[in-house]
């Protein structure tokens, strides 16, 4: 199944949004990861911090008694009450009294204590690490061997602290910065899609003004190309006719070439590949010379102008007052009656009043839009109108005659 060329810049938008969210999430995922790893290892070391401390202050109260260890003086100071709670322990069961701290912090359990004791001592370095004294609860451990008077490590301080409400802080970190990251990738999402829909926004534009440049093409040849048909086919089935009818059939055909080099060039200067070819122009003979080149059929078309100089593109004002005139032969007329049409020029305007039903209120503003006219037509000859007014810096307007009637007022810049 062929997709449009609307639906190919729809899949690039989404494309394009799930690779700016994907490209900034994976950094996003990063950066998390790094800071949740350094907020741990912040808290790890502030807790071997205070185990540092109060293992160095406990090893310096500790005594030599004759060859044996003396605890006597650290229930003296204020750090045996206090958290992290510690032990003195012998590497061996007897060698001296094992001292313990007088708070417990930490509901440890002695054996295992003991064991980690003998461990550093037998390697003779300090040992560090998580003990986990309840189900889900740990605690940081910190164990140093001391010595008295050279004979090697004749002793251990243990100390442990209570890692819960780090560990809690810590968590409530991780739950920030995911939920942060979860915020900041929708954000993200939202964002990519906008910036990418102003990416494309050149594309859709000029696929757009292909889409128009195709619609008022079939629009404009449509009634030419059905007439250039319709005189083929009389001269066909009377070729007695054909003198009479081919100059006609040459009328349409150069109407329809100038039909055709008016689109490009309106193509091409949306485009930007021209630019206008603005000049000063004489508004009151150019629009009298476009109301003697079209034929009135029977209309009556008169034209009253004023001297008036405007910096206009000669050949998009002459197709534009040609549109407005057309509708007003077209359309401006009552039911079975011929049109009557006025067109005045003065001041860098052009207004073109017809004696036609008139312009619906309710329709007014959306009469210059493609295929939003009230009355059987599509719309585009105005719309083509209302384009080359804003491209030269003018206006176009609509409004009924208390008379009855339509009135169509273009303006032009006027030329100093």
């Amino acid at each position: 199944m062929n997709r449009s060329a609307a639906d190919g810049l729809r899949r690039l938008r989404w494309v394009l949004t799930l690779l700016f969210t994907s490209v900034n999430a994976a950094g996003l995922v990063v950066f998390a990861w790094l800071s949740i790893d350094a907020d741990q290892d912040r808290y790890e070391q502030r807790l071997d911090g205070e185990l540092s401390r109060v293992v160095s202050t406990v090893m310096r109260l500790v005594q030599d008694d004759n060859g044996r260890v003396n605890t006597a003086f650290i229930g003296d100071d204020v750090i045996s009450g206090e958290c992290p709670q510690f032990y003195v322990l012998p590497p061996e069961a007897g060698e001296f009294e094992p001292y313990v701290s007088d708070k417990e912090c930490v509901d440890a359990d002695r054996e295992y204590l003991a064991g980690t004791a003998r461990q550093a001592t037998d390697s003779g370095r300090e040992l560090s690490g998580w003990y986990e004294y309840a189900d889900g609860e740990f605690a940081r451990l910190l164990a140093q061997p001391f010595e008295l008077d050279s004979r090697g490590a004749v002793g251990v301080v243990v100390a442990l602290a209570d890692a819960e409400p780090a560990r809690d802080a810590h968590d409530r970190m991780i739950l920030l910065v995911v939920g942060g990251c979860v915020l900041a990738v929708g954000g993200l999402a939202f964002a990519g899609h906008w910036l990418s829909g102003r990416a494309i926004r050149p594309a859709a534009g000029a696929l757009e003004q292909q889409e128009t440049l195709l619609a008022e093409t079939a629009h404009d040849l449509r009634t030419p190309v059905a007439a250039l048909r319709a005189l083929a086919e009389t001269a066909l089935r009377n070729p007695a006719e054909a003198p009479e009818l081919l100059p006609r059939t040459v009328n349409l055909a150069a109407r329809m070439g100038g039909i055709i080099d008016s689109l490009l060039v309106r193509a091409r200067l949306a485009a930007g590949v021209d630019r206008l070819a603005v000049q000063p122009v004489w508004l009151d003979q150019l629009v009298t010379g476009v109301v003697e080149d079209t034929p009135a059929g029977g209309a009556s078309v008169t034209v009253t102008a004023a001297p008036t100089k405007v910096m206009v593109d000669p050949t998009l004002v002459q197709r534009a007052i040609g549109n407005l005139l057309d509708n007003a032969l077209r359309y401006g007329r009552q039911p079975d009656q011929p049109a009557i049409v006025h067109i005045s020029v003065a001041g860098g305007r052009v207004t073109v009043a017809d004696h036609g039903p008139g312009v619906d209120a309710a329709l007014a503003e959306d009469v210059f839009d493609r295929f939003r006219t009230g009355s059987g037509s599509t719309g585009l000859g105005l719309s083509i109108v209302r384009w080359v007014a804003q491209a030269h810096g003018g206006t176009l307007a609509v409004y009924n005659a208390e008379e009855g009637g339509a009135i169509f007022e273009l303006t032009f810049p006027v030329a100093p």
